[in-house]
């Protein structure tokens, strides 16, 4: 099974055009699926056109909601869990776009490589053959030198494009992921986009392995405003670094070894390194 994640905000445009092409990618397929929304508190009518699908039964959907806006980290973290609740560890699971500019012809080029063996599957501008559309030269400065600096400061192997959501993840890590970090797997939640970085982040402290396929964003297809306030985001990555970083506590000293352990045992690495047989420091219950 394939669960698909779509945290949605104010995106009463683009639903009615990404929708469909959600729908009909998966029916050229014939490949069972089950779309997981999760409706943040729109003021707009989002939360209409969810219910007008969900009611016609075309596409197999859940839809949950916040009733305040409580920013994408506390979003993922919901979706996340939900789909963790009710999937098999075998099955895939794809955090998508809601506004857009993410083509979900590209969903498939990430199921292939999960199935070819990795964990996390990337979409990426910077491979060969990605790219993107509708962005400024201001705009995409920015970007590329955002990923200049989690590479240097994270260096995920495999991995290019950090700063990009839409990936594939084989639901086994994610339910590993909850158990080891518990609510900390999206610590810090609070900080605007930061935490389409820490997931992967959190993923590498346990050792899985990374792919990433070339894609292209699509910003000129974008009608909704951006959410992402840059500042803050920005903030975020700054944070996180520190947190991973930290000499007394942080992140890769709290969870040294579990790289090591959980590709070779996973059963093992989460029975040593879970939210309750650990004792997390300090600095890993910040804003927990």
């Amino acid at each position: 099974m394939i669960y698909l994640l779509l945290p949605a905000y104010n995106e009463e445009a683009s639903l009615p055009k990404l929708l469909p092409k959600i729908a009909a990618r998966f029916k050229e397929k014939s490949v069972n699926y089950h779309l997981v929304v999760v409706n943040d508190g729109s003021t707009d009518k989002t939360g209409t056109i969810l219910e007008e699908y969900s009611a016609k039964g075309d596409i197999p959907m859940t839809v949950l909601k916040h009733e305040i806006n409580r920013g994408l980290g506390e979003t993922e973290r919901d979706g996340f869990e939900h789909i963790s609740r009710i999937a098999d560890r075998d099955d895939v699971l794809v955090r998508v776009e809601g506004d857009d500019t993410h083509d979900p012809k590209y969903i498939f080029d990430l199921i292939d490589q999960v199935e070819n063996g990795f964990h996390v599957v990337n979409t990426s501008r910077f491979q060969p053959g990605g790219g993107q559309k509708g962005l400024d030269n201001y705009r995409t400065i920015i970007s590329r030198l955002a990923n200049l600096f989690m590479k240097l400061v994270f260096n995920i192997k495999g991995v290019k494009d950090y700063s990009c959501g839409f990936r594939a993840y084989r639901v086994s890590v994610i339910k590993d992921a909850i158990a080891i970090f518990g609510n900390g797997f999206v610590q810090l939640r609070g900080l605007g986009f930061t935490t389409t970085l820490e997931v992967i982040v959190k993923l590498k402290l346990m050792g899985c392995r990374f792919s990433e396929v070339p894609f292209i964003l699509r910003y000129d297809q974008k009608e909704s405003s951006s959410k992402m306030v840059s500042s803050v985001t920005t903030l975020g990555y700054l944070v996180m670094g520190i947190l991973y970083h930290w000499p007394f506590g942080g992140w890769k000293r709290q969870y040294n070894g579990l790289n090591k352990l959980y590709p070779q045992n996973q059963e093992l690495a989460v029975a040593q390194y879970n939210i309750h047989n650990i004792r997390r420091s300090t600095i890993s219950r910040i804003g927990v």
